[in-house]
């Protein structure tokens, strides 16, 4: 990484707390992605990504806020990104997937506060991630009682807009985020100065969509008998999504996807012959949260699929482009993202139904159901989930897990009594 101390000085950060940070990640991004063998060339770009996290990408934020480019930070699948960018501010996602912040986190939150959140908080409050310092706003959701409250805490110390995710899905449910929806277009016009235009709308509406799209692609090469890309690296492209620019992204994303059609015209795969083909559904994976996957695919199992919102949820659903009027375009954006089946809904059948019509589609072996400590929604889904599946003779473990590698070793070992078991 380039020298960035000045920037980050000029952000009001800790510098000798986020030497240390800086200090930790390259050899911990190394151990995971860097030891890989036969990974396409394609991932160069993101390892460079990776590598100028707090650099190169927060330069351009802290470029652009000098034409007076506005930086919304978001932390959820369910903030329209459509409206960020057509009033001409960048939309980040924000730090929330390290240990590392939890002790400055836990000053402000209970210990027993999911992983996701702490880390969030301690990031913020710990001045140790330089998206959380370049924000002109911060967009937080109703979908679960942490966050709510952590809004609360951030509110008190910048600018927090909070969408009221409805609970259920009824008519009037939709009707009440399709006002949420128009009111945070309030809120960004607001904050931008703009007001934005149906024409602005609607191009970043295909935006949005042309990302989905390559997102789509990309999980596509996944289904082959011996995928050309790993599932670590995969989820690595999905995470620099909520980071990168959506135009760069698409364009070294379709990159890497012809790369990845020559491998498998070549049949050139990067898993051992008859590896067992698992399914992660569960609680997000925020960077640098790569342990679940490392400890699969150094376990001999392929990763092929991930049911999180930092997975098919994302992407899934693309918004209508029929209607190029405001009202229709806020109708279609806001039921565009309603269809995101998150754990916070009651009831939550049709996650239950992406689930198995997704290993069906990713010919998978077997489901990893993870979930983060404390992150109630979805720990709580997992019997219902747990008891479709069995009907429907899916093998499936549940494996709940924080940030820290302490238990690593035993959850290996769980894991491969269960491949064994799918072996048999």
């Amino acid at each position: 990484m380039a020298d960035y101390r000045e920037m980050w000085s000029s952000l009001d950060m800790d510098l000798e707390k986020h030497d240390e940070l800086c200090a930790v990640l390259p050899e911990f991004y190394g151990e995971i992605y860097m030891e890989q063998e036969n990974r396409p060339e394609g991932m160069n770009y993101f390892n460079m990504v990776v590598s100028e996290i707090h650099g190169l990408r927060v330069k351009e934020l802290n470029e652009g806020k000098k034409e007076n480019k506005k930086v919304v930070g978001t932390f959820c699948v369910f903030v329209p990104d459509e409206i960020i960018t057509a009033a001409g501010a960048v939309s980040v996602g924000l730090c929330a997937g390290s240990d590392f912040w939890h002790p400055d986190g836990e000053k402000i939150v209970p210990k027993n506060t999911c992983p996701l959140v702490k880390a969030a908080v301690g990031a913020y409050f710990g001045k140790t991630c330089p998206y959380f310092q370049s924000c002109d706003l911060i967009v937080g959701e109703t979908t679960c009682d942490a966050k709510k409250k952590a809004w609360e805490i951030f509110s008190e110390e910048i600018d927090t807009h909070v969408m009221e995710l409805p609970q259920m899905k009824r008519d009037k449910n939709k009707k009440h985020w399709e006002e949420e929806v128009e009111l945070f277009k309030e809120k960004i016009e607001s904050v931008t100065g703009h007001n934005i235009t149906e024409e602005e709308l609607y191009e970043k509406i295909k935006l949005h969509n042309e990302k989905r799209n390559v997102l789509k692609r990309l999980y596509d090469f996944r289904k082959v008998d011996n995928p050309p890309i790993s599932g670590k690296d995969v989820l690595l492209i999905t995470q620099i999504a909520f980071y990168d620019d959506p135009k760069r992204f698409i364009e070294m994303t379709n990159k890497l996807c012809d790369e990845l059609d020559e491998r498998i015209k070549e049949n050139n795969g990067v898993y051992k012959e008859n590896a067992p083909r698992l399914l992660i559904t569960g609680t997000p994976m925020a960077i640098p949260n790569w342990k679940m996957h490392h400890i699969i695919e150094t376990s001999n199992a392929a990763v092929v699929a991930e049911e999180t919102c930092t997975g098919t949820k994302y992407f899934k659903n693309l918004v209508s482009e029929e209607e190029k009027d405001m009202e229709g375009m806020i109708k279609n954006l806001a039921s565009r993202y309603m269809k995101t089946n998150c754990a916070v809904f009651t009831p939550n059948k049709s996650r239950i139904d992406d689930i198995i019509n997704m290993y069906k589609e990713y010919r998978a072996d077997g489901v990893i159901y993870y979930s983060l400590p404390f992150c109630t929604c979805y720990a709580a889904e997992y019997m219902s989930v747990k008891e479709a599946l069995e009907k429907e003779g899916i093998p499936v473990i549940m494996i709940e897990t924080g940030y820290g590698l302490e238990d690593a070793g035993q959850i290996k070992t769980r894991l491969e009594a269960f491949l064994e078991m799918l072996d048999k």
